[in-house]
């Protein structure tokens, strides 16, 4: 069976290699790319390479070579039709069934690069032409060089409805092949054809092996539509093609960092300029296509569009698109324009170091969406925080990515708080002097989990337990969050499940119907060491006199954040501990040196709360 490059393309794309070889063997990651123990011989010290962004693996012991269909068919002994239709299903992609017109079609795509190229060097000539003056004055108004204009190989297409057929037909290409490519009109009552492209200024569309595929045009008198496209073709989508990423990809793997701008002329000034990792998508936002494409080559792009209403609603509209395809890992970051700017004019006036500067302040996707849904307002009542929260959680809702859609949730919940921590009760914070962090406020010693690390993170996790007892809204507000909370004290995380169950039909719970369930469940005995009148208390907006419902949750804000920091500290000691083991290199050692440190010299947050010195001392149990 014979299958188009297009569709052997479209699997690698979709498909991470890095996935696929990751459920072979363990994958260590080195940088931009991973290191395994070869699966096709039998070796001690890893030298097995995978490269998501060029695509392959290699093995510098065996010899081992390949790109994700011919890891399939060399692991798993498949032909390579097969270990095609077997990545086909895992893309999600149809198989094409193989018939006469299916081989004709994938002869007739390569005649089609073939004359969409002699239309490519047919419009180049015309530049140089005494019929491109026009064009040419255009282009040098714009400060391009001519170097540049080779680079992109700019060309200029005459005012006249017949000039590219007359001079294409003379090279044997017939006009049926020419509407294929997108290069004549075809009435639709039927007639004469004509050229799409006249008096234009002429921007060849290549796909990423450099292969010309497709056109724009720029008009240089009045026309109804200033730029225009060529129509997709069987070489060419506009939906998943972006304009010069022939030429970013090497300049995006050497910098770590791909920039999508707006148009050709925003791609071509910044090339100039020397931000060769530019590239645009094609007069239209930005496709979830386009973003996968630019995620083969780093983890983040960063989107720089106008400054102007219609570029800010392209950025908006794109994080929308980017929502459903995120995964840890993988997100998109905003570098905004001052208002009436564009990258070519930024880089006409202030040079690289001006779009430096907006690049380098590029802020992550989850900043977008907070001021898409409004954070940018004023959230001095709970009415608009609830709102704003709404909001927040619609879009969240569209991340599949479980861990992702968690950590994001935390960090608004966290930022809609904090209008409320300035208003709070009116106690001002009492001013503290510099102490030692006691045992008890190291959550995480460097033993690690378990043992007597989760003795000590008891005491905080009491405290998370004690502040919802005493106010049963917070179960409700943070119901989500306390499920996935990690308890390491296990009688805690039985007691939470209990808690969790009171907290179902939708409104908050009351103190008599989580007493009634804790009850039943058999935990009486932990509720009255928790809430009884001999229970000790290490947060003081948990005990009994406590009244203020918003200092309780600013509380509880802050002692799950520890919590999760410090466990998030400890799981990285121990990931650095195992690619210690794996590879003793000097960069392991230095980074489990340095989250060893940062575990070890950890403070606990609540000694900066207002009254936190007024409570006891724990008692230790």
């Amino acid at each position: 069976m014979a299958f188009t490059p297009q569709f052997l393309d479209e699997i690698r794309a979709r498909v991470a290699l890095s996935d696929v070889i990751g459920r072979r063997v363990r994958l260590i990651r080195k940088g931009r790319e991973h290191s395994a123990l070869c699966p096709f011989h039998n070796e001690k010290t890893p030298s097995f390479t995978v490269s998501d962004e060029k695509g392959f693996f290699h093995c510098f012991g065996c010899g081992a070579h390949g790109d994700v269909i011919g890891f399939v068919m060399r692991d798993e002994g498949l032909s390579f039709p097969e270990a095609v239709e077997r990545l086909a299903g895992e893309a999600g992609l149809e198989v094409p069934k193989e018939a006469p017109e299916d081989r004709a079609r994938a002869e007739a795509q390569l005649t089609l690069y073939g004359v969409l190229e002699q239309a490519a060097a047919y419009f180049e000539s015309e530049l140089r032409a005494d019929s491109g003056a026009a064009a040419r004055a255009y282009l040098n108004g714009r400060g391009l060089k001519a170097e540049t204009i080779k680079t992109f190989r700019l060309g200029f297409a005459p005012d006249s409805r017949t000039a590219l057929k007359a001079a294409l037909k003379s090279e044997q290409i017939t006009e049926s092949l020419l509407v294929t490519a997108g290069m004549l009109i075809e009435p639709e009552g039927g007639g004469t054809t004509y050229d799409r492209f006249r008096h234009r200024v002429i921007f060849p569309i290549q796909d990423r092996r450099g292969r010309v595929i497709a056109f724009g045009g720029r008009a240089l008198g009045d026309a109804p539509a200033k730029y225009l496209n060529s129509p997709d073709t069987p070489v060419f989508h506009k939906g998943s093609v972006l304009y010069g990423m022939h030429l970013a990809r090497g300049a995006a793997r050497k910098s770590g960092r791909i920039v999508a701008v707006e148009g050709y002329m925003d791609v071509i000034a910044l090339h100039q300029g020397g931000l060769t990792e530019t590239v645009a998508p094609l007069g239209t936002a930005l496709t979830e296509l386009q973003m996968e494409e630019m995620w083969r080559l780093v983890d983040e792009p960063i989107l720089c569009f106008d400054g102007d209403p219609a570029g800010q609603k392209a950025a908006a509209r794109a994080a929308e698109r980017a929502l459903p395809r995120l995964k840890s890992g993988k997100s998109l970051r905003f570098a905004t324009l001052p208002a009436g700017e564009d990258p070519d004019s930024m880089m006409a006036e202030g040079g690289k170091s001006a779009l430096e500067d907006v690049l380098t302040g590029a802020s992550p996707l989850s900043e977008n969406i907070w001021i898409l849904a409004g954070g940018g307002g004023e959230l001095t009542t709970p009415e608009a925080r609830a709102a704003l929260n709404r909001r927040l959680n619609g879009y969240l809702e569209q991340i599949p990515d479980g861990d992702l859609k968690f950590y994001i949730r935390r960090h608004y919940k966290t930022r809609l708080y904090e209008p409320f921590s300035k208003i709070g009760s009116g106690r001002k914070p009492h001013r503290e002097t510099r102490r030692r962090a006691r045992d008890d406020e190291k959550i995480l010693p460097q033993q690690g989990l378990g043992g007597r690390a989760e003795g000590n993170s008891a005491h905080r996790e009491r405290a998370i337990l004690q502040t919802i007892l005493k106010f049963p809204e917070l179960l409700h507000e943070f119901h989500e969050e306390i499920g996935r909370l990690p308890l390491l004290a296990a009688p805690y995380r039985t007691f939470r499940d209990a808690l969790l169950a009171a907290d179902v039909d939708g409104s908050a719970p009351d103190k008599s119907k989580i007493n009634h369930i804790l009850t039943q469940a058999g935990l009486e005995k932990l509720l009255d060491a928790l809430v009884g009148g001999d229970a000790a208390y290490l947060n003081w907006a948990a005990k009994a006199d406590a009244t203020s419902l918003d200092d309780a949750r600013i509380q509880l804000r802050h002692a799950l954040d520890l919590h999760h920091r410090l466990i998030d500290m400890e799981k990285f000691r121990r990931e650095a501990e195992e690619a210690l083991a794996d590879d003793m290199s000097e960069e392991n050692l230095r980074r489990l040196a340095e989250s060893m440190r940062a575990v070890d010299e950890a403070p606990g947050t609540e000694v900066q709360l207002p009254g936190y010195r007024d409570n006891p001392e724990p008692r230790r149990e």
